[in-house]
C-alpha cells in the first residue's frame, strides 16, 4: 500500500511522506530493504538513519532525527511510541494462521457441548460434556478440553493444548501449543505411609485478554480458585501453581515459576527465571530482575534482583562490592602483616 494509506490506517498525526512510496511490508532496521518500513527507536539504533536503505520508518518525536531522515529523502511517521505504531502497522501486512469456521468430521463433541456461532474446530479435537464455547471460538487440531469447561468468545487455543475441567477462559484469550490450563495442583498431605493425596476440586479462572505461551502450566486448586487477571501475558515454560492470585495487565517471561497461593498486583513484570515462593505477596508495579528468587513480600513499586532477591539499588552496590572482594582481601592481609596479625587459615 502507499505510505498514505497506511498513515491513515495508523492514525498517525506527525509524518513527512515524501514521495508517498509503495510499502510492501514491515522489518527490523538491520535488515530493512526497499519498499519496506521499519523503526528508530532509543539512541542505540538513530544512527541507522543515515544508512538505512528502507523506504519509510517510524520514528520518536525527535526532531534531528526527523530532519536527517528529510535530508536523505526518507519518508517517516512519527509517534511517541514508535514501537507500538510499528506493531500496528505490522498487523496490516500479517495475520497469524486461522482455522476456517467449521467442525472436522474427525472432531469428538460430547452431545451435551454448547458451541456458539462461528465457532473452527480442527482435526481431532476432543470436547467432552458440559464444555460451554462461545462465538467466533478458534480450536486448533489435537486440543483436549474436558467436561464443563467454559470458553469466551474469539479465544483462540493453538495446536495440542490442554483444558482441564471447570476452567474458565474469558474472551479474546490465546492458548498457545501444548499449555495446560487447569490440571490438579501439587496436592499432598505428609502421613506416617507416605504421602496423602489431596483431590485438587477447585477452579481455574483466566480472565479476558490474557495469552498464555507453549507447554506453560496454570494448576487449580484443591479448594477456591487459581485466577489469572484480564489482560496479563505469560510466556512460554512459566509454571503458576494452585490458588495463585495473579493481577491485571502484568508479564512473566519465561521459566518463571509461582509455588502455590503467591498473590501479585497489577502491572508486576517478572523477567525470566524469576522464582516465588509459596504465600508471598507482591505489590502493584513491581519488578523482578531475571533470575530473582522472591522470598518474602514486595511493596508496591519496588524493583528487585538477586537470591535472595534484594532491593535493585542495593544490589547493584553489593555487587561493585563483590567485584573488588579479591583486592580488599590482599589489602586485608598486607594490613595484618604490618600489625602482626596471624592470619588463620
Amino acid at each position: 500500500m502507499k505510505l498514505s494509506d497506511l498513515v491513515q490506517k495508523l492514525g498517525v498525526a506527525t509524518f513527512d511522506l515524501g514521495c508517498d512510496p509503495d510499502i510492501s511490508g514491515v522489518t527490523e532496521i538491520e535488515t530493512a530493504q526497499p519498499q519496506t518500513l521499519s523503526y528508530i527507536e532509543g539512541s542505540k539504533f538513530a544512527a541507522y538513519v543515515s544508512t538505512t536503505v528502507a523506504s519509510a520508518l517510524v520514528l520518536p518525536l525527535d526532531a534531528k532525527l526527523q530532519a536527517e531522515a528529510s535530508q536523505r529523502g526518507l519518508a517517516w511517521i512519527a509517534d511517541a511510541q514508535p514501537r507500538k505504531v510499528f506493531a500496528q502497522a505490522i498487523a496490516l501486512f500479517y495475520q497469524p494462521f486461522r482455522l476456517p469456521p467449521g467442525i472436522h468430521p474427525t472432531s469428538v463433541i460430547d452431545p451435551t457441548a454448547e458451541l456458539g456461532e462461528g465457532v473452527a474446530i480442527g482435526a481431532h479435537v476432543v470436547i467432552q460434556a458440559g464444555v460451554k464455547i462461545g462465538n467466533g471460538v478458534c480450536i486448533h487440531p489435537n486440543v483436549v478440553i474436558y467436561p464443563d469447561v467454559q470458553i469466551g468468545d474469539r479465544t483462540v487455543l493453538h495446536a495440542n493444548c490442554t483444558i482441564h475441567e471447570r476452567a474458565q477462559i474469558g474472551a479474546n484469550c490465546v492458548i498457545h501449543s501444548g499449555a495446560v490450563i487447569g490440571a490438579e495442583g501439587f496436592g499432598f498431605v505428609p502421613v506416617p505411609e507416605g504421602w496423602l493425596k489431596m483431590e485438587q476440586s477447585g477452579y481455574t479462572v483466566l480472565e479476558e485478554g490474557v495469552e498464555v505461551g507453549c507447554n506453560s502450566t496454570i494448576d487449580r486448586p484443591a479448594l477456591g480458585t487459581t485466577r489469572i487477571g484480564r489482560n496479563t501475558k505469560i510466556d512460554n515454560l512459566v509454571h503458576v501453581a494452585h490458588g495463585c492470585q495473579l493481577g491485571e495487565n502484568c508479564i512473566l517471561a519465561g521459566q518463571v515459576g509461582l509455588a502455590g497461593a503467591v498473590e501479585v498486583g497489577n502491572r508486576v513484570i517478572m523477567a525470566g527465571q524469576v522464582g516465588i515462593v509459596d504465600h508471598v505477596k507482591i505489590g502493584d508495579s513491581v519488578i523482578a530482575s531475571a533470575k530473582a528468587g522472591i522470598h518474602n513480600d514486595v511493596e508496591a513499586g519496588a524493583i528487585v534482583t538477586g537470591i535472595p532477591a534484594i532491593p535493585h539499588r542495593l544490589f547493584v552496590k553489593a555487587t561493585a562490592v563483590f567485584n573488588r572482594l579479591p583486592e580488599m582481601y590482599q589489602t586485608l592481609r598486607q594490613v595484618q602483616k604490618q600489625l602482626g596479625i596471624e592470619r588463620k587459615s
